[in-house]
């Protein structure tokens, strides 16, 4: 792929910072969900449009950017989480449906999703991404697989019922077995990118319910604000450094 490519991506290329940062958005997604809905007191109808209503400006702004803009395409990801956060919790509290339920009903838009991007582009391919349209299916599958992995962790913890650890511990594994397949393997990247993605967010879930449910039901209490403010400021230092390095490595070649 040639640095023409790159430069007209609309989205980040998927490096190990990518996926540090993707863990760290969908701890905050979950941390944040849970502030507007539980801690300001307004319920998952109220936080539901709250969460979309941002969701909405912020993929407006991604989507008409001619070049990739780190900062917004990260909010972008982190609205995704908050809004999937949600979403789980409307479905499941509101509407009665149940976090298995509600995880066959995600599993279901997301598998349609990526089958029509599948059909239309021949390929599902995440990097580059430089046309509206792919993007906008993108961004459709981001948010269904968010939803989905919000929906699963919760399942582990509240159906399955183990702790925040364990179920961070059983998604962690999850995940180190799909990168072991990725380096030994000659599995579909694609394939793999995707349940990385959706698997990195119940992992996120469930370490950011560790960090502020209370001490008696497994977690350390902590104030979801707080939490979601300093889980935000990694994050942004990460996406420093990480742009930094790059702008030192172009420096270098020039």
């Amino acid at each position: 792929m040639d640095d023409a490519q790159k430069q007209i991506s609309k989205v980040a290329q998927v490096t190990l910072a990518f996926w540090v940062m993707k863990i760290l958005a969908t701890t905050l997604g979950e941390t944040a969900g849970d502030f507007i809905s539980m801690s300001l007191n307004l319920g998952y109808y109220v936080g539901l449009a709250i969460t979309f209503a941002i969701l909405v400006a912020l993929l407006f702004l991604q989507i008409k950017s001619e070049i990739y803009r780190p900062l917004l395409f990260w909010l972008a990801i982190i609205a995704t989480t908050t809004a999937g956060t949600e979403i789980s919790d409307f479905m499941d509290r509101s509407l009665g449906l149940g976090y298995f339920t509600g995880s066959v009903l995600l599993s279901t838009a997301l598998v349609l999703t990526l089958a029509i991007w599948r059909v239309r582009e021949g390929t599902l391919r995440v990097y580059p991404i430089v046309r509206r349209d792919v993007e906008i299916m993108f961004w459709a599958a981001v948010l269904f697989s968010n939803s989905l992995g919000t929906a699963f962790g919760d399942y582990l913890v509240d159906d399955a019922g183990l702790s925040f650890i364990q179920g961070a511990v059983v998604t962690a594994g999850i995940i180190g077995v799909v990168a072991l397949l990725h380096y030994f393997t000659r599995i579909n990247d694609v394939i793999l990118f995707w349940i990385a993605f959706v698997f990195t967010r119940p992992f996120g879930a469930t370490f950011g319910d560790f960090l502020t449910k209370p001490i008696e039901a497994g977690g350390l209490s902590l104030p979801r604000g707080q939490a979601s403010l300093v889980t935000l400021g990694l994050l942004l230092l990460i996406l420093y450094l990480s742009l930094d390095r790059r702008r030192s490595s172009v420096s270098k070649r020039w």
